[in-house]
């Protein structure tokens, strides 16, 4: 009984809780949310509780079904973006470099022999069994990430994009080694954004497939190392005459640096410019861990000791070397023995050796004459002749294909032909008097001022303030445009200076502009490849023509033609002449300033020649004008080529 009286205790607790002023206190919060119900903050969360678990389903459901499209039409727009980019890409079965020498035959326009090359490629060596120092060399160089990348160095192409942006042009690449193979392997050398992408895709595909050692050995063996070598052996036999598993430090940093840019660095065109480049590959492989600084030290020594070995070539080794080049980009690598039919005449090519060469060993050194090339087209653009130096065995470099230099007034051509196009015609009369453009006032060769001339004298006589005239009424805009449908591809100044030939062009592309004068207007793409077979006779090439469009209408061609045959006849290129019965020459001279260049362009009977003359480090002539020796060996060559 006792303990049921004790029982209640318990609950009075609870009673005296509800009774007590504490309650008060527990409500105590209501008043603070009182003031929200003027604005209907508490009728609307009380309104919202009991549906929010629903609004989120609701909302949940939503951004799943939209991110579920939004996927699926990422796989459609992939699956097209893959099938558009894919559909035609090359065959990837066959990836092993030619374990023979390849045997190339180039013949001339008559069937008869230029030259065999046996040799572009050396032993296929595993990148293992090389020197270690070589495939270091190229890691550094070219990509120091490559052992840890998929195929795409997102960094390098970053850091590529940055450069180029500061530069306002493009200086550097981001390309990886497994695209670099891609591209080697089984694309051409076309630049555009659909074959950038599939040099990625094939990137990707050649990382899934093969190891990082097989893609680094294809590399190797496949690049192209200038002078008609293909592969790190050749390179090695070629530059050094010994094999890739036996260089030195130095002589895998020179090799390794030749892939930017082959035919530049080549220490067979210019061993200054090599060893500098050299240089800077020791210094990369320092940087990236390779070689010690004690070691890299050592190694610069090594690079300025550095020889090349002498090779003896074909008579048209200029020629030879240009197409040569160009094979891989219409059969590609793995061809085995080849019959490459090319324009090259004989008869001409002599002719263009020995008036090069006779004017040179007369007066190469009284007028400090360091070098001089000519090249010679017909009026489809078919190189028929071509000397890219005065001695191809000393240097490979090619002046008429690969220098680019100053035409001086050469560059009017294109100038005048752009100011007739503007509506200038040959008799209309402009001032010859002092003229500043934009703080730049430039002279006349002989300083004197001859008022009033036609647009006729003025080009016959290479006027410059005549020239500048015409320059500021065709625009530049107009000049380059008129550049670009002649041919010339060339990057040119975007200022007044480019009527005076400021800018920068090759002898090939400035000759084949003033082909498309000489044949009425059709632009005239300029080749020496006219046919390949292989060993069993089976035509893996054969031009069809260019294709090219034309560069003028046939009035502006007119007046052009008018301009040019003034030039030879009574103006700066009387040397030029041709004797009775050769036909009627027509061209232009052109000096650029310290007489650093010194060119003659023109054509007669079916042939357009262009000559230059000057010294490769760009130190001045003793006061050589094109309107000299130039065209003393432009005439010299016609006489004997038209006969």
């Amino acid at each position: 009984m006792a303990t049921r009286r004790r029982s209640p205790p318990p609950k009075r607790p609870r009673a005296k809780a509800k009774a007590t002023p504490k309650k008060p206190k527990q409500a105590a919060p209501k008043p603070k949310a009182a003031p929200k119900k003027p604005g209907g903050a508490k009728a609307k969360t009380g309104g919202k509780t009991p549906r929010t678990p629903a609004r989120r389903r609701r909302l949940g459901w939503r951004i799943a079904k939209w991110s579920l499209v939004f996927v699926l039409w990422l796989v459609v727009l992939g699956a097209g973006f893959v099938g558009y980019y894919g559909h035609d890409l090359p065959d990837t079965e066959h990836l092993t470099g030619p374990e023979t020498p390849l045997a190339i035959t180039v013949l001339a326009a008559d069937g008869s022999e230029v030259a065999t090359v046996g040799e572009m490629w050396g032993e296929l060596i595993p990148a293992d069994e090389m020197a270690p120092v070589l495939p270091e060399a190229v890691l550094a160089i070219e990509d120091r990430r490559f052992f840890t990348h998929g195929g795409i160095d997102a960094f390098g192409v970053i850091r590529a994009a940055w450069r180029n942006a500061v530069e306002g042009r493009v200086v550097a690449g981001g390309s990886t080694i497994s695209q670099q193979v891609a591209k080697l392997v089984f694309l051409s050398p076309e630049r555009s954004v659909k074959r950038k992408i599939q040099e990625a895709m094939l990137a990707f595909w050649l990382e899934r497939e093969f190891t990082k050692e097989e893609i680094l050995t294809i590399y190797l063996n496949r690049a192209y190392f200038g002078a008609g070598a293909y592969g790190v052996d050749a390179a090695a036999r070629r530059y050094f005459g010994r094999s890739a598993r036996e260089v030195s430090v130095a002589q895998a940093a020179m090799i390794a640096g030749l892939l930017k840019a082959p035919s530049r660095y080549s220490p067979a065109n210019d061993l200054a410019l090599a060893r500098k480049r050299a240089g800077v590959v020791v210094d990369a492989m320092v940087d990236a861990g390779f070689l010690t600084e004690p070691e890299g030290e050592a190694a610069r020594a090594g690079v300025n000791g550095l020889t090349v070995a002498r090779r003896s070539g074909p008579p048209a080794g200029y020629f030879v070397d240009w197409v040569l080049e160009q094979v891989p980009g219409y059969v590609g690598r793995d061809h085995g023995a080849l019959r490459v039919f090319t324009s090259l005449e004989p008869a001409r090519q002599r002719a263009a050796q020995a008036a090069l060469a006779d004017v040179l060993a007369a007066a190469g050194k009284s007028r400090r004459i360091g070098q001089g090339a000519l090249v010679a087209l017909d009026e489809s653009g078919a190189v028929r002749a071509m000397v890219g130096g005065r001695d191809y065995d000393t240097s490979v470099f090619n002046r008429a294909t690969q220098a680019r230099r100053q035409p001086g007034s050469a560059f009017k051509t294109v100038v005048y032909l752009a100011g007739i196009e503007a509506g200038l015609a040959p008799g209309d009369v402009i001032e010859d008097k002092p003229i500043t453009v934009a703080g730049w006032s430039p002279r006349n060769y002989d300083g004197e001022y001859r008022g009033p001339v036609t647009v006729r004298e003025g080009f016959a006589r290479s006027i410059n303030t005549v020239a500048v005239r015409v320059g500021l009424r065709a625009g530049v805009k107009g000049i380059h445009a008129a550049a670009r449908r002649l041919g010339i591809e060339s990057r040119l100044p975007a200022d007044a200076s480019i009527a005076l030939g400021s800018g920068e062009v090759t002898l090939i592309e400035l000759t084949s502009a003033y082909v498309a004068l000489a044949n009425g207007g059709a632009r005239a793409l300029p080749h020496g490849i006219v046919e390949i077979r292989n060993r069993a006779g089976d035509v893996l090439y054969r031009r069809a023509g260019s294709g090219a469009g034309r560069a003028a209408d046939a009035a502006a061609v007119a007046a052009m033609r008018n301009l040019l045959r003034a030039t030879v006849a009574w103006g700066t290129g009387r040397a030029a002449a041709l004797p009775d019965g050769l036909g009627t020459a027509a061209g232009k001279t052109g000096t650029s300033q310290k007489f650093r260049d010194a060119w003659f362009v023109g054509w007669a009977g079916g042939l357009t020649a262009g000559v230059w003359l000057g010294n490769d480090d760009g130190s001045p002539m003793d006061e050589v004008s094109g309107g000299g020796y130039p065209a003393e060996i432009w005439r010299r060559f016609m006489v004997e080529a038209l006969r």
